[in-house]
């Protein structure tokens, strides 16, 4: 047993410190981003906000909604091969370059994968997702995906420290899911006491990342705007959203009417719902790690899609960011005190 005493920080602790700036609108702010991956020569351009591959965020109506505002979405993995042939012949191609499939690491996950790519060589994004992104049995899923795959854009996770980031990276990975448990619907910090604070978290495992010239994915914990453009002023090169994207008529989930208001449910992937739903229930060896709500129904995703971006754009005129990729090179956090923090939130 050891303790680190280094100081770690989530979003609510810090907030951003404005500096001069030169913009006169938040007009003049650019949020796209175009990046180059480190193991393939495939070139993306957008804006690097993406759905969370959750079965009620992570879907087809989703992915179309949110790529015409040129944002990003992990399609969730529980759609049949049949599914994504009619998705896919449906869809213009501006649609499909914004899309991931996403995956397990079971042998019939690797089935799946291998025949939709076979069917649709066009998509260029795996999403490999686990709860513990540190198991050897991760790790070696994630080397036969690049050898497999050679020409596609490989995301993998979850984990939260820089040299388990370095270690997806030279296994093969492009970018790499940063996050254990601060989501809203994740209860895996209660039930299992394992966690790391996600600012702490996206601060360590980008410098770990770009040191090797790869990318991280901030995944969870972003309830407003400010907590997104904290993600990317702290290194994060893409932010994934569940919570925030819940709820719409596009998100996933059953749809309840009660007393004439109108609700979406929202759960975890490792919740007693998800598990019901896609393996017949909780194993006996394991314990559910989600939690399941019900959202009151917040319409159309572009309304908060609006807001999203009118919210980062904000930031960056704060402290003289143009382009969301200088953001993080103008940014400065300032520590909230405990007292300050409750006023703040």
């Amino acid at each position: 047993m050891r303790i680190e005493s280094d100081l770690k920080l989530g979003f609510k602790d810090v907030m951003i410190r404005p500096k001069r700036s030169t913009l006169q609108s938040r007009s003049q702010v650019s949020l796209e981003r175009t990046f180059k991956f480190l193991h393939n020569s495939y070139e993306w351009t957008g804006i690097p906000i993406m759905a969370a591959n959750m079965d009620t965020v992570g879907t087809f109506e989703m992915a179309k909604a949110l790529a015409s505002k040129q944002l990003f979405t992990a399609v969730h993995k529980h759609y049949s091969i049949q599914e994504w042939t009619t998705f896919i012949n449906s869809t213009p191609n501006d649609v499909i370059k914004h899309i991931a499939v996403s995956t397990g690491i079971g042998e019939q996950d690797n089935d799946k994968l291998r025949a939709i790519f076979t069917i649709h060589p066009q998509l260029k994004f795996i999403c490999i997702d686990v709860a513990n992104g540190y198991s050897q049995h991760f790790v070696d899923f994630v080397k036969q995906a690049r050898a497999q795959f050679p020409d596609k854009v490989i995301m993998a996770g979850n984990v939260v420290t820089g040299e388990m980031v370095e270690e997806l990276i030279l296994s093969g990975a492009d970018i790499v899911k940063v996050g254990i448990g601060p989501g809203s619907v994740c209860t895996t910090r209660v039930k299992t006491g394992v966690g790391y604070p996600q600012l702490s978290a996206i601060i360590e495992c980008a410098d770990a990342a770009h040191g090797l010239g790869g990318h991280i994915i901030s995944d969870g914990g972003c309830t407003t705007p400010g907590d997104i453009a904290k993600a990317f002023g702290a290194g994060a090169d893409f932010v994934m959203l569940g919570g925030m994207l819940s709820g719409h008529y596009e998100s996933g989930g059953e749809l309840i009417e009660r007393n004439g208001e109108k609700f979406k449910q929202f759960y975890g992937m490792s919740s007693a719902t998800a598990m019901e739903k896609y393996v017949g229930g909780v194993a006996d060896y394991r314990a559910s790690e989600g939690k399941t709500v019900e959202i009151p129904l917040k319409g159309h995703v572009s309304e908060t899609v609006h807001d999203i971006l009118g919210g980062i754009r904000s930031t960056c005129t704060y402290v003289g960011a143009s382009r969301l990729k200088e953001l993080t090179k103008r940014t400065t956090f300032i520590r909230v005190a405990e007292q300050e923090n409750r006023v703040y939130q």
